[in-house]
């Protein structure tokens, strides 16, 4: 499923050209913390070119959001814990990807279907890696894509096994419906989600997407937490529900894999 998406700039080439240029200059302000350590707005509107007024909303800016912060004297800004936490998440997703990579591409070819590793991302599943169905005809690339929680097999594992709080504020929204199959009844999808807890297992059948269905299952950290989905995904009339068992048998034993490599790195 595609998503879509408007260009920055279509409507309005001057408001799109100004966005980009803020963009800019914001990552700009963060190379020059991350070079000198720290800067005052005036070092930092002088390496910018730019008026200490607008040094100043785009260190403000960057300050709520957690990524710099006002050094002890007050005067000058330094890099913020938010870098480390964004860093830390891509180091975390990079090294999922890697790890799984051998073990999905084996998944993909015992299985004929396609292959995903998922992570949670606020609240949504984003796909970090893929293997393509062999006997595929589709070229449909899901890394980067964000799918809805409640209504992928990825989503579903993830949501099962999130910490009880966590997953309660991410089910606190509407749900939105795909397909006439969608899970959009709260009791009904935590009723699901109970299921999946207990086989450890979750899928989908045509809730995202009329005639795909997916099984997935969770990939454990060193501590023991979820950290990512494995999942594979193919037509209803080859993924069908009556080969779920049999097939989740064969994603688990994967998942158990990419776990265990990625507890030995730990």
């Amino acid at each position: 499923m595609a998503n879509e998406t408007q260009s920055a700039g279509s409507s309005g080439g001057r408001g799109g050209g100004s966005l980009v240029q803020s963009v800019d200059r914001a990552v700009t302000v963060l190379d020059i913390l991350a070079r000198h350590g720290e800067a005052g707005v005036t070092e930092i509107a002088e390496d910018l070119g730019v008026h200490k007024s607008t040094a100043f909303r785009l260190v403000a800016a960057l300050e709520q959001r957690d990524l710099v912060e006002q050094t002890a004297d007050r005067g000058k800004y330094q890099l913020a814990y938010g870098i480390v936490r964004l860093a830390g998440a891509a180091s975390a997703q990079l090294e999922i990807t890697r790890e799984s990579r051998e073990v999905c591409q084996r998944l993909a070819e015992e299985s004929g279907e396609g292959v995903n590793i998922a992570v949670l991302d606020r609240s949504e599943a984003i796909n970090v890696g893929q293997i393509r169905a062999l006997r595929s005809v589709s070229a449909y690339n899901w890394v980067g894509q964000r799918t809805a929680l409640h209504a992928t097999s990825s989503g579903k594992v993830l949501l099962a096994f999130a910490p009880p709080e966590r997953g309660r504020e991410l089910l606190a929204g509407r749900l939105e419906r795909f397909t006439e199959h969608t899970i959009c009844d709260a009791a009904a999808l935590r009723a699901d989600l109970e299921l999946v807890r207990r086989r450890g297992w979750s899928n989908t059948r045509e809730e995202l997407e009329l005639g795909l269905n997916a099984i997935a299952c969770p990939v454990y950290g060193a501590e023991g937490e979820v950290v990512a989905a494995l999942s594979i995904s193919g037509p209803t009339y080859r993924l069908s529900a009556d080969r779920f068992a049999e097939l989740a048998r064969v994603v688990g034993q994967a998942a158990a894999e990419v776990s265990a490599r990625i507890q030995r790195r730990a």
